[in-house]
């Protein structure tokens, strides 16, 4: 159910015409859409699995409107190579050029949409930080992670204030898609019009405020800040906006790409500032749900900082070795990467300080160690798979690939003739997971709370 409050105030925004024309696409079916993971694979080698004809997004390169159809399931879903995403969603990162190399923050990750949407634009001499507050949404964001093969990335479970005071003015590109009232998910999720209230606009609105106090501090001279909600409140966003703007001279709006505002809306006035370069994403529009957008950069003299020392724990000498020898037998060659510990667990961080506290994962989980040995973990294959030296290709017409996805033995008479080993068990030239290839037969080593049923 839609609050009727909720569409007052919209009718008040929108004017008659425009408003009858919201209601009738909330009255549709909500729109769903999907990225290509291009870190795994490619749209070509993607459209032949699809169990639908997908449609092209017209502001976003390798993103498609889909159907209802489910795809949780599929092999090339446990692969990486597809993320399901609103419309909407897929738009923020889309609003702005990201190249290789570039260093960002996402401040409100989870689930991970637009933070492995980030991950796969900046490449693998970029760096990522992807931070949740929440712990349990933590562990989802993560999860997004290693099923897509980011590389690049750590993950952060902190309060923005304690990344703002690591990091300080570090970060070339930083995201703030804040939590919010979520009016642009009413259609979707039931429990959003639940939830909804006046009262949680305004409460939201005075959180996302100080999330963008600390959000500028981590802004590099010259870089860039996007700020967004998947809601349509004046409160939430463009007054939010003004305020920011107000209070920190030193950033300016800029407009985002061509592609994203031409099936978006301007930003509406408040305050007495132009605000159009702001954009609303509505569904009566463009297929999609709700969305607001605003990029601004940092003036180029603000007030750079030293980089921070990081906190990383680095191994014993027993520990490298060890980790060597993993590489050596299972490896064709050693992945880059600064080698560190995190509780009890082996990771191959990329080059950027680490808070000394709140790092749920930094880089790619090689394993823990058990008894001087490693057993890989399945970042390790999702990530890292075409290094490995025993290589097990399976195609969508093996019967093979069902019984890995349940966790089962499976015949691989392939690798036969390989020394015993670890292996990468590929899914159409995806890394899918691994095991251990014993005498022509995988014992599986697809993590349970991932296999289907």
């Amino acid at each position: 159910m839609i609050p009727t409050k909720f569409l007052a105030r919209m009718r008040d925004l929108f004017g008659d015409a425009e408003y009858d024309a919201f209601c009738a696409a909330l009255e549709a079916p909500a729109v769903r859409a999907f990225r290509v993971n291009t870190i795994k694979t490619t749209a070509e080698r993607l459209m032949p699995l699809l169990p639908f004809v997908p449609k092209p997004l017209p502001f976003a390169p390798n993103a498609f409107y889909a159907t209802d159809e489910k795809v949780g399931a599929l092999p090339l879903h446990h692969a990486g190579m597809i993320y399901m995403q609103d419309p909407s969603a897929i738009s923020t990162i889309a609003a702005v050029e990201i190249t290789e190399g570039t260093r960002v923050l996402d401040l409100c990750a989870a689930p991970g949409g637009k933070s492995t949407q980030l991950a796969a634009a900046i490449g693998t001499g970029g760096v990522l930080v992807s931070n949740e507050y929440v712990p349990a949404r933590c562990r989802i964001l993560q999860g997004n992670m290693e099923r897509m093969g980011a590389t690049n990335t750590v993950v952060t479970n902190l309060a923005p204030k304690a990344l703002a005071d690591f990091y300080g003015a570090y970060f070339d590109f930083v995201l703030v898609d804040a939590p919010c009232s979520g009016e642009g998910m009413l259609r979707k999720y039931e429990v959003a019009g639940e939830e909804w209230s006046e009262e949680n606009v305004r409460l939201c609105a005075e959180r996302q405020r100080e999330i963008l106090s600390h959000a500028a501090r981590c802004v590099t001279p010259g870089g860039r800040l996007l700020y967004s909600t998947c809601t349509f409140s004046l409160e939430e966003n463009e007054q939010n906006v003004a305020h920011f703007l107000d209070t920190h001279p030193d950033f300016s709006l800029i407009p985002v790409a061509p592609s994203v505002a031409a099936v978006t809306a301007d930003g509406i006035p408040v305050a007495g500032q132009d605000l159009t370069s702001c954009r609303r994403f509505y569904p009566h529009r463009s297929p999609g749900e709700g969305q607001f957008l605003a990029l601004m950069v940092r003036a180029t003299a603000s007030q750079k900082n030293s980089p921070p020392k990081s906190n990383a724990l680095p191994l014993t000498r027993a520990e490298i070795d060890t980790v060597a020898a993993l590489f050596a037998e299972a490896l064709t060659k050693e992945p880059q990467g600064t080698l560190c510990r995190l509780r009890d667990s082996l990771y191959l961080a990329p080059d950027i300080p680490l808070p000394p506290t709140g790092v749920f994962a930094a880089g790619v989980c090689i394993g823990t160690l058990q008894k001087n040995r490693i057993e890989p973990h399945h970042q390790l294959y999702s990530a890292y798979g075409h290094l490995f030296c025993r290589q097990l290709h399976l195609t969508c017409n093996d019967p093979r690939i069902a019984q890995y996805l349940r966790g089962e033995e499976i015949d691989c008479p392939e690798l036969a003739h390989e020394k015993n080993g670890y292996a990468c068990v590929f899914f159409e030239g995806a890394p899918l997971g691994g095991g251990k290839c014993v005498n022509g037969k995988l014992k599986n080593h697809y993590p349970k709370g991932l296999r289907n049923k």
